[in-house]
Order: C-alpha cells, then sequence, then structure tokens
C-alpha cells in the first residue's frame, strides 16, 4: 500500500493493515516457477516425443508432424481431464499446464464436463467453447488477417 493511501486510512485501519500482513501466508514464489517450469517442459517434452513418433513411423516432415502432435495432445489433454487426472496436474503445475496447447484442451472439455447434467445441447454444447471460444474467434481472425495481408503483398510481388 503506498503512503499516501496509508495517510488517509484511520489508526485503527493502519492497525488492522500491519495485523493483515503479518498474518499472510507467504507464497513459496521461486518453488511455483520452478514446478511450473518443470511441468510445462515434461508436457513440452511429451510434444516432441510425439512429433519425432509421427516423423519415424508415419513419414511426416518436421513441418507436417506438428498438426498431428497438437492434436494428439489436446485429445490426451481431454481424457486425463475427464478422468481428472490433468487437475490434478494443474494443482501441482499450476501455470506450466495452462501455457501449453494442453491448456486449451482443457478449457475446452472442463466446461463440457461441468455442465453435462443440462443435457448435450444446452449444457456440453452451449458451454463447451465459453473460455475457448475467444481463443477460437481471435486465432481465425489473426490467421485471417495475415492471410489477407501476406496475399496483398504477393500480388503486389513484396514477396
Amino acid at each position: 500500500m503506498s503512503n499516501n493511501q496509508k495517510k488517509q486510512l484511520t489508526p485503527v485501519q493502519q492497525e488492522y493493515q500491519k495485523l493483515q500482513n503479518q498474518r499472510e501466508i507467504k507464497r513459496p514464489v521461486v518453488k511455483n516457477c520452478i514446478k511450473a517450469f518443470l511441468t510445462g517442459g515434461l508436457i513440452c517434452l511429451i510434444g516432441q516425443c510425439i512429433s519425432d513418433f509421427y516423423i519415424y513411423y508415419f513419414n511426416f516432415t518436421e513441418q507436417t508432424a506438428g498438426n498431428p502432435t497438437v492434436g494428439t495432445l489436446i485429445f490426451i489433454t481431454m481424457l486425463l481431464t475427464g478422468f481428472g487426472v490433468y487437475d490434478r496436474m494443474a494443482q501441482f503445475g499450476g501455470a506450466g499446464t495452462a501455457v501449453p496447447v494442453t491448456g486449451f484442451g482443457n478449457a475446452v472439455i472442463s466446461p463440457a464436463i461441468e455442465h453435462r447434467t443440462e443435457g448435450f445441447v444446452l449444457g456440453v454444447g452451449g458451454n463447451m467453447f465459453k473460455l475457448a471460444g475467444a481463443v477460437i474467434l481471435f486465432g481465425v481472425f489473426s490467421a485471417f488477417v495475415i492471410a489477407l495481408i501476406k496475399t496483398i503483398l504477393i500480388q503486389r510481388g513484396g514477396l
């Protein structure tokens, strides 16, 4: 709290602020960052192994193996979320599970599971893309704008 705000507090409020600061639980920031880094790194390592699997066994190139790898990771995340495993991983890893593409898969399936009692259309269908819908919308829109700019530049001989 800034000094200007402290000056406006009554003595009782200032005393309460001191008491609150003394009793506030200290968060282990460094420990949480390390756990998030390791969890996110493990997810990325699994993704790299899946990509290498597609390259080795299905003769994909590095460029073409990306799409099935992402799809596989999202599918695995949705299965793990359905069985409750991904939530436990998220409790441990924090932001490390939200940053990779697996966080997107979790964001899609969690509301669907939560609202399944309301039916398939209004419950699952209506709530599935509440959080992930914005990501999909802005991702598609951004891709459209970039493709439009690239097309205009190619037409004019810029690229």
